[in-house]
C-alpha cells in the first residue's frame, strides 16, 4: 500500500509563491507517474502538473511557466513550486502516484491553498 504526505500549502497574497511536497512511503521509481491535482472550491478536480518515469513533465496551461514540478529520488518526495500565485489558484491540492505494479493511482490527503488579499 502507497502511503503519501502532503505539506506545505496555506495563505498566501496574490504574487506570491508556496513551495508543497509530497513524500512516499516507496520508491518513487516504482512509480510510472507522480503530480498533483487540484479541486477549486464548486469545481470538478483538475490536473496541475504531471511527472513521469521518464521524459518531460506536463503541465496545465492555466499554470505553465508558474509553476514547476521536481523530484528528490533519495527522499522519495516530490515537489511543486508554485510561483506568481493568482486568486484562481485557490484549491485544495492533491498529490498522486501511478504505481507500476498495477497503475493504480494512490493519492495523499490534500492540502489547502489559499490565494486571497
Amino acid at each position: 500500500q502507497v502511503h503519501l504526505v502532503e505539506s506545505g500549502g496555506g495563505l498566501v497574497q496574490p504574487g506570491g509563491s508556496l513551495r508543497l511536497s509530497c513524500a512516499a512511503n516507496d520508491s518513487i521509481f516504482r512509480f510510472n507517474n507522480m503530480g498533483w491535482y487540484r479541486q477549486p472550491p464548486g469545481q470538478q478536480r483538475e490536473l496541475v502538473a504531471r511527472m513521469p518515469r521518464t521524459g518531460s513533465s506536463i503541465y496545465a496551461d492555466s499554470v505553465k511557466g508558474r509553476f514547476v514540478i521536481s523530484r528528490d529520488n533519495d527522499k522519495n518526495t516530490a515537489y511543486l513550486q508554485m510561483n506568481s500565485l493568482k486568486p484562481e489558484d485557490t484549491a485544495v491540492y492533491y498529490c498522486y502516484v501511478e504505481r507500476v505494479v498495477d497503475r493504480g493511482y494512490y493519492w495523499g490527503q490534500g492540502t489547502q491553498v489559499t490565494v486571497s488579499s
